[in-house]
């Protein structure tokens, strides 16, 4: 023999791909396995226990059919394709969830087929109970609600409502989700198993839960009818009404069930009762209605026996296992109410260390702040003291200033008083010298006059000295006839006198002029030093006017000074109408002529003077000379200097 005789052939294999609810798996299959080997395999690898309640769907020609246990699975008739795909669902549905569901596994399996059947609408359930079976399985999925964790739009990508409910209601997906976790919110503690076995509690009570519908008729040409088979019986049904059976058959009443081709035939316990015969569209949907009912038939008559010892072992390891895990959520949520307690006195703590990290930092900014007010306070009590030291030195210069300003106002008006008292004394000399200069005109006028009428006679004296003293006249023999001698003795003694008394009068003439003339100059020098210290006054007062603001009223004062004025002669009137004070002190006195026919002297400003120390004889001569024409005119300038000091 060959060494390859001596080799153990391989059995040959086929590959089948198993999906689940939420899973898929492949596996590798000899081709003498029976349907029961494959349906081992696939429990074992999910760790199921529960076998009874499940079984291998597939689908040929548009039919749903459940793959044999007893027989091969590649002598019963498959889909032509590889892998063979079959799909593992519960094909038989418990009475009481709680009490038949032994293990986590199995219940798991069950709570995903049963949603998915909602949510495909196989089984019809009302919107308020869609949203509450939602909540649970959020809570399955997610645990517990916690709102820093689970923000909106934390179910955005979840399928949780069957679109008739969604179509049903108008409202936004935001809405939706705020009524789920509002119930989600209240299932708080509840575990992952426990929140399953709540959904399905709830599942169990719908009107189409666990049953299997398929149209049937009873007669051969009409399909008027539905016939649904589940855990309780068989159960007829309207066309448009699968929630309330038309008629019921349990299990217990039932004694038999056959069919042979189309038709199926149930029996009733009673032998009495009429026996119900219906029929189907094709011989493989009686094969199947005829598999579920020995199924749930079954399952219903063991539900009602002693259990197994199996079943009792695993009720045992059920009811172990969740007094286990029921301890160990309570464990858990000992542990997690302990961590939260925990976690809230540790924020507690951490926020009363901050309350008390701030208080003390507000206690440091206060002690600062106080701190910081007490300097300030301390440099405004010493910036008050020196303000209030300031502020009694100020108010004590306000005090000297204030009297100071009270004797300025009394020097004031005193001054202004003795001002007006001299602007009037300066009106009355201004009068007086109008007076006196009319009286030096008219006396100039008489002493004019009676020069005029010496002159006269000093001169008809001397043509009658010419002619007394004439020799050889021809006129003399005209005369009578009397003694020579005695007529030139006559005639010069009459001359002499005359000519003796004209001296006289020129040299008393000369003399009274002179007097008048040194009189004239000591009060026009009295009046030149009054009229100097009037005139420095009024300019010391002008500068204490224009700081006290009195200086309108020494306006006043000259303009009511030059209405006085008003009627002196041109020579006086010193300041043009319109003008101030400061301009007319400024801006030198015009020059005025007086025309007068007098021999008034003049000082050096004075033309024609006629010095004091000269002889009589000197002054008529002088006089005779400066008569040349009918009168003399004396020219009398006054005129203001650089200096201010006013010259006459």
């Amino acid at each position: 023999m060959s060494i390859r005789g001596l080799k153990k052939k391989q059995p040959k294999t086929f590959k089948v791909k198993i999906i689940t609810v939420d899973a898929e798996m492949e596996f590798s299959c000899e081709m003498k396995w029976k349907g029961k080997d494959l349906f081992d395999l696939v429990c074992r690898a999910l760790g199921l226990r529960e076998t009874w309640f499940f079984g291998l769907q597939y689908t040929i020609k548009g039919m749903c059919t459940w793959l044999k246990m007893d027989k091969k699975v590649l002598d019963q008739e498959m889909p032509k394709e590889d892998p063979i795909s079959f799909h593992f669902l519960a094909k038989f549905y418990p009475e009481k969830v709680e009490e038949e569901l032994l293990q986590e596994i199995t219940q798991h399996l069950f709570f995903l087929q049963v949603k998915k059947q909602i949510l495909d609408e196989e089984i019809y359930c009302s919107p308020e109970a869609t949203v509450l079976l939602a909540s649970y399985a959020v809570q399955a999925k997610y645990g517990d609600y916690d709102p820093n964790f689970h923000e909106p739009g934390f179910l955005a990508h979840d399928e949780l409502l069957p679109k008739r409910v969604l179509r049903q209601y108008q409202l936004t997906a935001e809405m939706w989700e705020e009524k789920i976790t509002a119930w989600y919110a209240e299932h708080r503690g509840i575990a992952r198993d426990e929140a399953e076995m709540n959904y399905l509690k709830i599942a169990q009570d719908l009107e189409m839960y666990g049953v299997n519908y398929f149209p049937i008729a009873q007669n051969k040409n009409h399909t008027d009818l539905l016939l649904g088979v589940d855990a309780k019986g068989i159960h007829i049904y309207s066309i448009n009404n699968r929630f309330s059976p038309n008629k019921s058959f349990e299990w217990s009443a039932i004694r038999n069930i056959s069919y042979s081709e189309k038709e199926l035939t149930i029996k009733p316990l009673d032998k009495k009762a009429e026996v119900f015969k219906f029929f189907s569209s094709q011989l493989k949907v009686n094969k199947l209605i005829f598999q579920l009912c020995i199924g749930n038939h079954d399952l219903f008559m063991r539900r009602r026996k002693v259990d197994s010892i199996e079943i009792q072992q695993m009720k045992a390891q059920a009811k172990e296992e969740k007094a286990r895990k029921k301890m160990e959520n309570q464990r858990l949520a000992r542990e997690k109410q302990l961590r939260e307690e925990a976690e809230r006195a540790k924020e507690e703590l951490e926020r009363r260390l901050f309350q008390l990290e701030d208080e003390a930092r507000q206690a440091n900014e206060a002690l600062l702040r106080s701190q910081e007010a007490a300097e300030l306070l301390a440099e405004k009590a010493q910036i008050a003291e020196e303000e209030a030291k300031l502020l009694a030195q100020n108010a004590a210069e306000a005090e000297q200033e204030r009297q100071r300003l009270e004797i300025t106002a009394l020097k004031t008006k005193e001054e202004k008083r003795l001002m007006e008292q001299k602007m009037r004394e300066a009106e009355l000399i201004a009068v007086k010298l109008v007076k006196e200069s009319d009286r030096r005109a008219k006396e100039a006028e008489h002493l004019k006059q009676d020069l005029h009428e010496a002159r006269e006679a000093e001169r008809k004296a001397k043509q009658k000295l010419l002619d007394i003293t004439r020799p050889n006249y021809p006129h003399v023999a005209k005369y009578p006839q009397y003694s020579p001698t005695d007529t030139r003795e006559a005639n010069f003694d009459k001359g002499s006198i005359k000519l003796d008394l004209k001296d006289i009068d020129l040299k008393r003439l000369s003399f009274e002029i002179e007097k008048e003339r040194l009189d004239y100059l000591e009060k026009s020098r009295k009046f030149e030093d009054r009229l100097k210290e009037l005139k420095s006054e009024i300019h010391a007062l002008k500068l204490e006017e224009k700081q006290s603001g009195l200086y309108s009223h020494w306006n006043e004062v000259l303009g009511s000074l030059d209405r006085s004025l008003g009627n002196a002669p041109s020579w006086m009137k010193t300041f043009e109408a319109g003008d101030s004070l400061d301009i007319n002190l400024q801006r030198p006195f015009p020059a005025y002529l007086l025309n007068t026919a007098s021999s008034w002297p003049c000082t050096n400003k004075i033309q024609h003077t006629v010095p004091m120390e000269k002889s009589s004889s000197q002054a008529n001569s002088l006089v005779a000379n400066s008569v040349g024409t009918e009168t003399r005119k004396q020219i009398i300038k006054v005129q203001q200097h650089d200096s201010d000091v006013i010259y006459i």
